[in-house]
């Protein structure tokens, strides 16, 4: 081995870990600025600082500074979390969402298919004991492990579970919609404040870096007052025979399902609640699917701040999940905005005497280990969370006027929720922390 190597060799497994970030290049001002760590940490070695591995910016002025590494809980300090019901979305997104979360674990599982519970138990390293059938409260009421259940049966069944899962002194995490209608919400609502548990809606658009960005920057005012907002949710849906088609199970078509989060991602970009409604329902006759629920829904929604919100869902068009806000100097377009992944951001404003279009970059992030981490957090620090009953309650709400305006034909007068007043964010927990 020549010297030259031999001297490169200890430069790397020693120098490294003694040198400054001067002596490495890394004290420069363009770096400096974008916010590295001390000059005391090793520039590929990083240290611990504040319980955390950190890194100093290795980048250029030119480039963004990456991120930090992950700071995962330890294992054992994790929320356990219970999750009751095993269907599509359970085992395509929920449970696999936990390897990517930080905070939250899951620890059982409740199922009517025990064999279907037992394959998955083994898959995720939850013992046997750990299942547990629909009639099993008692049983996992005294599982210690348990903190939280995560309700993601069909909506029909959300009222009972809820209900269930507070009797046994567990916290609540529900799917959405929160229930079939605004008097199961309201119960679901204080039961759990009877029991002294949290409940949080799974509202997972809320906690998702590109929605957020769109609520920042509509709230910020950067672009003007907001005038007109768009949002629509479509899909096509087949099998006649499954719960989302009927009426019992589902509470509704194509508005529950996903038009609620056109209704509930407008309510949550502005700082205020609608004052009236209208809408109209159209759905196919002699369509074996829509015997029992609504195809299509358009409706809009006007704010007593002038702003009007035109929001369409339906079963029945290619998939196309859409956010516009328009602005008195721009406009922001969030494409796939109600999508588990593959949003993209533009941005739409004069500058100078010419329009620019702004892609922001931001990072993609699980929106369901966003939303489970949430949970945890709030369980772990005693906080009301972001997305609690009274957020899903007022949807129930308005939902409703929605179907009556349609069978109307009429405005339907809405306001805010009774007790919580009409300012911003009155149905939600405190904001979020920039991560």
């Amino acid at each position: 081995m020549n010297d030259d190597l031999r001297l490169s060799r200890r430069l790397l497994l020693a120098g490294t870990a003694g040198l400054t970030g001067a002596a490495l290049g890394l004290g420069g001002g363009a770096r400096a600025a974008s916010g590295p760590p001390g000059p005391s940490v090793p520039a590929d070695t990083g240290a611990v600082q504040g319980g955390r591995i950190v890194f100093p910016n290795w980048r250029d002025a030119g480039d963004a500074p990456p991120p930090p590494p992950p700071a995962p809980m330890p294992p054992s300090e994790r929320v356990g979390f219970a999750i009751v019901g095993l269907g599509r979305l359970s085992l395509e997104e929920i449970l696999p969402a936990f390897g990517e979360a930080k905070k939250a674990k899951p620890v059982a599982l409740m199922s009517g298919s025990p064999d279907k519970a037992r394959l998955t138990a083994a898959q995720y390293g939850i013992p046997e004991e750990a299942i547990y059938g629909y009639d099993q409260w008692d049983r996992l009421k005294a599982n210690p492990a348990v903190k939280a259940v995560y309700i993601v049966t069909p909506n029909g069944l959300h009222r009972d579970n809820v209900l269930a899962a507070a009797a046994a002194g567990k916290h609540v995490l529900c799917e959405k919609p929160m229930a079939n209608s605004s008097a199961e919400a309201q119960e679901m609502v204080e039961a759990c404040k009877k029991a002294g548990v949290k409940l949080m809606i799974a509202y997972r658009c809320q906690y998702e870096p590109f929605n957020r960005e769109v609520v920042r920057l509509t709230r910020s005012g950067e672009f003007g007052r907001v005038k007109m907002v768009e949002a629509f949710n479509g899909q096509t849906t087949a099998l006649p025979e499954q719960w989302r088609l009927r009426k019992a199970l589902a509470g509704g078509g194509a508005l529950p399902d996903i038009g609620l989060y056109c209704l509930n991602g407008v309510r949550a970009l502005l700082d205020e609640e609608p004052v009236s409604i209208q809408a109209q329902i159209v759905t196919p006759e002699n369509d074996p699917r829509f015997k029992e629920v609504e195809e299509s829904v358009a409706f809009t929604m006007r704010f007593p701040s002038g702003v009007i919100a035109q929001c369409g869902t339906s079963y029945g068009v290619h998939e196309s999940r859409s956010l516009r806000v328009h602005t008195t100097g721009g406009s922001l377009d969030l494409a796939n905005a109600f999508a588990y992944r593959g949003q993209r951001l533009t941005v739409a404003h004069r500058d100078g005497g010419h329009v620019q279009r702004d892609e922001p970059v931001l990072t993609h992030k699980n929106q369901f280990a966003l939303e489970l981490d949430h949970m945890a957090e709030c369980i772990l620090g005693d906080r009301r969370p972001r997305t609690p009953g009274e957020e899903g309650l007022q949807d129930m709400i308005l939902m409703e006027a929605i179907y009556a305006a349609a069978r109307s034909g009429q405005p339907v007068t809405v306001g805010p929720l009774a007790g919580t007043g009409q300012g911003p964010d009155a149905t939600r927990g405190p904001a979020l922390e920039e991560k």
